[in-house]
Parts: structure tokens; sequence; C-alpha cells
């Protein structure tokens, strides 16, 4: 019988594809380090987790639970009233003064003390005597309490012995009635806020301009270009991802002041004349022991912080 031969014809090795005993080891050993970077990152990020759905995501869900709640804060019971505290405050006169009240303070915060800090952190970025120091003293403020700095301040506005009068009575003028005037109250822990808050928009703002491209400046200078011009066109579009961070916090941290309210003004005057969201909140639920009202307020509040940072963020992208 005839025999027959197979030969088997194998393809050539592909250049960049051959494949050895050594070279499985470090794959398998590499898929093991993997495993341990996992385990790693969990080990950091969950208790930072458990920490933020404990103190963070536990109360907010608990406040918008209260909220559909009458609560005396001091009584063991609460009845169940569905949406009447939402139905209260949006149909209240004082809650759109209070409304109000916030705009304007969160507006002329976040503008004036993003504004005045890019202007400081311009000036002070050059080489000036003394520059060192007039840096720690316009930061300083920013980690005073803001209790001390409205004490301060109630002798600035002092209509009757206070600096604005001393100043005031130099030109034959009387102070305006800061503590009688709504309109004018209202100015007064404004002013006072941006002031406290002036040293955190600097000291970012400076940072940010100490690292931006110096060729661009350079190149500007060569030009001949204006200096208003090179602001707006080399210096201001390198800054926009500071800004952008800057008027997120900032508006986070408006909306929070209390301090300066309560030791300035209580909220006054006429009850309501510097009552913000957040002074509101503390005024409902503690003074006047609705908590859940205050609560109602609390999560109106947060959706409509909610929503502008989104917005602010939607923007960030459309420019990007």
């Amino acid at each position: 019988m005839a025999t027959r031969t197979v030969t088997l014809v194998t393809s050539p090795a592909i250049p960049g594809l051959e494949r050895s005993a050594s070279d499985q080891e470090p794959i398998k050993r590499s898929r093991a380090l993997n495993w341990r970077h996992i385990g790693l990152a969990t080990a950091l990020i969950l208790p930072n987790m458990i920490l933020l759905g404990v103190f963070t995501y536990r109360p907010l869900i608990d406040n918008f639970r209260i909220s559909f709640f009458n609560w005396n804060i001091s009584s063991p019971t609460m009845t169940f009233i569905g949406f009447g505290n939402y139905v209260e405050w949006f149909t209240d006169d004082t809650s759109w003064q209070i409304a109000r009240n916030t705009a304007i303070f969160t507006l002329v915060a976040v503008v004036g003390s993003m504004a005045i800090g890019l202007a400081l952190a311009m000036l002070l970025d050059q080489h000036l005597r003394g520059r060192g120091l007039v840096r720690t003293i316009v930061f300083a403020p920013y980690v005073i309490a803001g209790a001390a700095i409205g004490v301060a301040f109630q002798f600035v506005f002092d209509p009757g012995y206070g600096l604005i009068q001393a100043v005031l009575d130099w030109v034959g003028l009387d102070s305006p009635h800061f503590y009688q005037h709504s309109g004018w109250a209202l100015f007064m822990i404004t002013t006072t806020y941006v002031w406290k808050n002036l040293g955190y928009t600097f000291v970012i703002y400076l940072a940010a301009l100490q690292g931006r491209r110096k060729d661009l400046d350079e190149a500007a200078e060569i030009d001949g270009t204006p200096a208003w011009r090179k602001f707006w066109r080399v210096t201001l579009p390198q800054l926009k991802g500071t800004t952008f961070f800057l008027s997120v916090t900032v508006l986070l941290n408006s909306f929070t002041v209390f301090d300066i309210i309560q030791v300035m003004t209580q909220g006054g005057p006429f009850g309501t004349g510097t009552s913000t969201l957040i002074y509101q909140v503390y005024q409902e639920t503690f003074v006047n022991n609705r908590a859940g009202y205050g609560a109602a307020v609390a999560t109106i509040m947060f959706l409509v912080i909610l929503v502008i940072t989104l917005v602010q963020v939607k923007l960030q992208d459309t420019q990007d």
C-alpha cells in the first residue's frame, strides 16, 4: 500500500507578532498589578464616599423629606402637608423680596470681588517695591472670621461716629442712614463681604497671571498693541479657566453668607431688608421653630444653585 506523506506548512512569523514563553509572564504580572491598583484606589476613595454619603447626601435627602411636613423643631412629631410649604413660600410677598436681596447681593459680590481681585492681581504682578507686604494685607481679611469683620465694619458705617461719617464731615455732607434704609443696609453688607472675600479672588488670579505665557505678552509688545487691547485679546483669554472656577466658587460662597448679616443687621431693617435665602432658612428653622418651612426654603435654594451651576458649566463647554 502506498504511503502518503502530509507536509504541514506553517506561515512565516510576522515580525513584531512573535510570542515566546518569556512574553507570557509580563502579561500576567501586569494584570495582577492592575487589580492591586483598583484595590488601592477603592481603599482611598471609599472612606471619602462614605463621609460624603453620611454628611452630605443623606442630610440633603432628609432635608427634602422634611420639607413636606409641618414640624416644630422642638416637637417629636411631624404633620404631613405635601407641597404646602412650597405653596406658602411662592405666594408670600416677603419671599420675593428675600429672593431679590439674594440676587442683588450675590451678583454684586461675585462681579465685584472678581473684578477688583483681578485688577489688584494685575497691579501686584508687576515688580513693585513692597508688593509682598501689600499681597499679605490684601489676603489677610479672607482668613479672618466673618463675625469679626462684621463687628469691625459697624464702626466704619455707623452714621454717628463711623469712619465714613468722619470722611464726609470734611466735605460738609451727612452720612447715609445705613441701618434705617433697606437699600443702604444691603449696600453695607455687600461691601463688607466683597472686602472680606477680595483676598481669595486676588490670590487665585495672581497665581494664574504668574503662570501665563510670557511669549504672548512679548509678541504683543513687539507689535505695539495698546494695553487695553492686550488685556482683552492676550491676557483675559488665558484666564478663562480661572474665571470659570472663581465664578462657581464665589457664587456658592455668596449664597451661604450668614455671619456678616447676623452681626451687622440681623436681616433688617424692617424685618427682611437684608435677609437672604440662607438667612431665611435660619430664621424660620431656629427662631420661628418652623423646620419644615425652613427645609423647603433650603431645597429651593439648592435647586437655584444647581441650575445656575449647570448653566455655567454648559456655557463653559460651548466656549471650549
